[in-house]
């Protein structure tokens, strides 16, 4: 749907860059209150953003992993007023469905317990040399704190220096690029804030003596379970989008904004390009989910300081390409406790730790949702995850070499037969993840920049620079509506900047 003359009424005219879960919350919640017109201009053909589902010969990928679990009372609410959980998905297809979350290490060909746990099979596993110092490396951590200046002292100060050597440190580096000694401790803050060795026993002994757990009281590394959309998790953000659309908003395919007009500290317009060529929207608020260095190299009306300038177009990301690999069997079978369909492993995520492969993660579909896969009785459809800097030898290679060599790598670790493998296809995600190195340091002086002008609001992973997962991302779309909605001076943008900012709450994945 594209803008027309409907929308110069006495509503605001709100623009938002990006159809991802910041911007789509956003364009939903203005809509709905029949007192703004959200306009959304998406860059690519996909909704929902790295929560899309990519669909490849009837299964389905989902890029990254979404678990559905907030603390938000108010995030839980929203997705069950856009899809309900329903205990029996015949009867609908826009349900979620109740998952149980297991995820483990792959490490020296074994499986250990994700988050690590100090199980008798964790101990079997390490054997006792290796036991025996971790746990005399754990004891010194507690007793001699190292000042947290860089992400491997976060690690160190909670799990010790052996623990962190053997399923932090080499796993860190594939995702970011750099040695933990070379990120700062904010990422650790953030994303792992109340992970610790002593925070997984205490875990334990609590489910122990209490069972199940309040939802705001667990860490969330450490959830049993979640709420998933049966079709992955592009499937609600594309109901979201036709809801929103059916409540006047306006959403835009193929169409990106170029440039961002200013006047008097206000955003007055956006140069949009699609299909059509290029043309002006005027607004009367600017919401931005778009990555950092390009909004501010977007901006034109208004001067930019040198140092916002610079700091902004070397922010550092991580980009991302998973493999989908259909395959009829896997060579590692269910050794745990857990009932599954034909003896398969129960993992959504297991975590390759082996220093031998590039590969970061795998994805078992099936175990997200059986309506992932289209032969979910036979087959057995799996994300084979790597993290890389667009450019680098990874992101040139071609497509058929790269799935030779992730083909290599499973049978390498033992994982599957070459010949056990049916079908694939590589898929690559720009800028999945901000990084928090570099230019990183300077994100005050873009923050204080950007906060000056008026009816301009970032909102979402790219658009904060900010390694958020999508209910933090929707949270900050929904505080940026309110205040749109509101009386409050636009001037103020701490509540939308200052979401997942507490000290319990996290996910690390």
């Amino acid at each position: 749907m594209k803008l027309s003359e409907q929308t110069a009424g006495k509503k605001k005219v709100v623009v938002i860059a990006g159809a991802g879960p910041a911007g789509l919350t956003a364009a939903y919640e203005l809509a709905g209150s029949g007192r703004a017109t959200p306009v959304v201009f998406e860059e690519s053909d996909k909704i929902g953003g790295i929560s899309r589902t990519e669909r490849y010969k009837g299964n389905r990928i989902d890029i990254g992993g979404h678990r559905f679990f907030s603390k938000s009372d108010r995030v839980m609410k929203w997705w069950d007023s856009i899809m309900p959980v329903n205990e029996d998905p015949r009867i609908t297809d826009k349900t979620m469905l109740v998952r149980r979350r297991v995820s483990r290490i792959y490490y020296l060909r074994r499986f250990f317990d994700y988050p690590v746990r100090m199980s008798w099979q964790t101990l079997s596993n390490l054997g006792i040399s290796r036991t025996l110092k971790a746990g005399a490396s754990y004891i010194k951590s507690t007793i001699f704190k190292r000042p947290e200046k860089s992400l491997e002292d976060f690690y160190i100060n909670r799990f010790g220096k052996t623990l962190y050597s053997m399923f932090f440190e080499d796993y860190t580096e594939k995702v970011w690029g750099v040695h933990p000694s070379g990120l700062g401790a904010e990422w650790g803050a953030q994303r792992v804030k109340g992970l610790s060795l002593l925070g997984v026993l205490k875990d334990v002994v609590s489910r122990q003596m209490f069972g199940k757990r309040n939802r705001k009281e667990v860490e969330t590394s450490l959830i049993e379970e979640f709420i998933y959309p049966k079709y992955g998790p592009g499937q609600l953000w594309e109901i979201v989008a036709d809801k929103m659309v059916s409540n006047g908003g306006c959403l835009e395919m193929n169409t990106a904004v170029r440039k961002v007009i200013v006047e008097e500290n206000r955003v007055v317009a956006v140069e949009v390009e699609g299909e059509a060529g290029k043309r002006r929207v005027d607004c009367d608020v600017f919401l931005s989910s778009m990555p950092l260095k390009d909004l501010i190299a977007a901006i034109d009306g208004i001067e930019i300081p040198e140092e916002v300038q610079k700091a902004a177009s070397q922010l550092p990301y991580r980009d991302f390409i998973t493999v989908g690999l259909l395959v009829d069997k896997l060579k590692i079978r269910n050794e745990t406790k857990l009932e599954t369909f034909r003896d398969r492993i129960p993992d959504t995520w297991i975590y390759v730790q082996e220093r031998d492969v590039r590969l970061g993660r795998i994805q078992v579909f099936n175990n997200w949702s059986p309506y992932m896969v289209k032969d979910y009785e036979d087959k057995i459809w799996i994300g084979l995850e790597y993290f890389c800097t667009e450019g680098d030898d990874l992101w040139r290679m071609s497509d058929r070499d790269f799935i030779d060599m992730a083909i290599d790598e499973l049978e390498k670790i033992d994982i599957v037969d070459r010949r056990d493998v049916e079908d694939a296809v590589r898929i690559r995600v720009k800028k999945a993840y901000p990084a928090y190195y570099g230019s990183y340091s300077c994100m005050p002086a873009i923050r204080q920049f950007l906060d000056g002008i008026e009816n301009l609001y970032c909102i979402g992973r790219n658009g904060q620079h900010r390694y958020n997962n999508m209910d933090h991302s929707m949270l900050t779309a929904m505080e940026a509506a309110d205040s749109i909605l509101s009386d409050i001076p636009c001037q103020d943008k701490s509540s939308v900047w200052n979401v997942n900012t507490e000290n319990d709450y996290h996910e690390s994945k």
